[in-house]
């Protein structure tokens, strides 16, 4: 059974690089079936910012990336942008603990300014390092995050959170971070989740899960909202990872196979998700629906 021609088909986190495939990963995504992409930002240089200019290179690196790819495929696409949780940890020793506190916030708050403008649809990828850090960083990273949480409240969006997995103990602890910077758990994103936890257990927290075929057809029952995502990297020297561009539209068209009630579950992830977490109601683009 084909999919539906109303239903979109939703990559929920990758990453694309303008000397990576770039547009033509995109392609593939679309010819795969395929109609948005959320396109999270990322170093596009291999250096670590050092100053809130840097972040806005980069985080006009991946709006522009987003509109080539719009024009080039027809493909949606929302921007996700935030600086990257880790670039304090390596901006520590280069210009002091402090500062790179100061920067990571005010890119923090840059990155709200673009979602306030319709640039962008959520903070990310906030987060804490997910390895052992000096206690004066490990607090630093978490006041980062606490004011992450501040700004995602203050832009009413999403904040797409980058950790290790979590079980059910981990989830609460976020969403008790949340609530102390008074942002409803379920704006709280954990991207790249690779284990099920029930949905009791989440505390509110809303899973992103890795597209993984096991994974898919073990949460593919569950009550939402969750998403699906490739985390698609599009570095050269790692090509696939982690999953390739086109993997979220081929799980989409071999569930679909199963019959109706199996496209109807597809819902979940593609339209109901995004309009709960996001309010934003996923249409199919034109050049798709024909």
């Amino acid at each position: 059974m084909p999919l539906p021609s109303d239903l979109p088909v939703i990559d929920h986190h990758c990453h694309l690089h303008p000397n990576g495939e770039g547009v033509a990963a995109a392609r593939r995504f679309a010819a795969a079936g395929g109609t948005h992409l959320v396109l999270a930002t990322q170093n596009y240089t291999g250096t670590i910012p050092r100053s809130i200019e840097e972040y806005r290179d980069q985080f006009d690196t991946t709006f522009q990336l987003a509109r080539a790819i719009r024009s080039d495929t027809g493909v949606e696409v929302r921007c996700v942008v935030a600086p990257y949780p880790i670039d304090l940890v390596h901006a520590a020793p280069l210009i002091g603990v402090g500062k790179a506190l100061d920067l990571q916030r005010a890119a923090l708050d840059l990155a709200g300014r673009f979602v306030r403008e319709g640039e962008a649809v959520a903070l990310g990828e906030v987060g804490t390092p997910h390895f052992p850090v000096e206690e004066e960083l490990r607090t630093a990273c978490e006041s980062a995050l606490d004011h992450a949480f501040e700004v995602a409240r203050d832009a009413d969006c999403p904040a797409v959170v980058h950790s290790a997995d979590l079980d059910s103990a981990g989830y609460r602890d976020l969403a008790a971070r949340a609530a102390r910077a008074r942002l409803a758990p379920g704006r709280v994103v954990k991207h790249y989740a690779r284990s099920l936890v029930p949905r009791p257990d989440r505390a509110g927290i809303v899973p992103s899960f890795l597209a993984r075929r096991e994974l898919v057809n073990e949460v593919l029952e569950q009550e939402g909202p969750w998403f699906l995502e490739t985390d698609f990297l599009d570095d050269p020297a790692r090509p696939g990872a982690v999953l390739d561009l086109a993997t979220v539209p081929r799980r989409a068209v071999a569930i679909s196979e199963r019959g109706a009630e199996a496209i109807e579950r597809l819902r979940i992830p593609f339209v109901e998700s995004f309009r709960t977490v996001y309010g934003w109601s996923p249409q199919v683009p034109e050049r798709r629906a024909r």
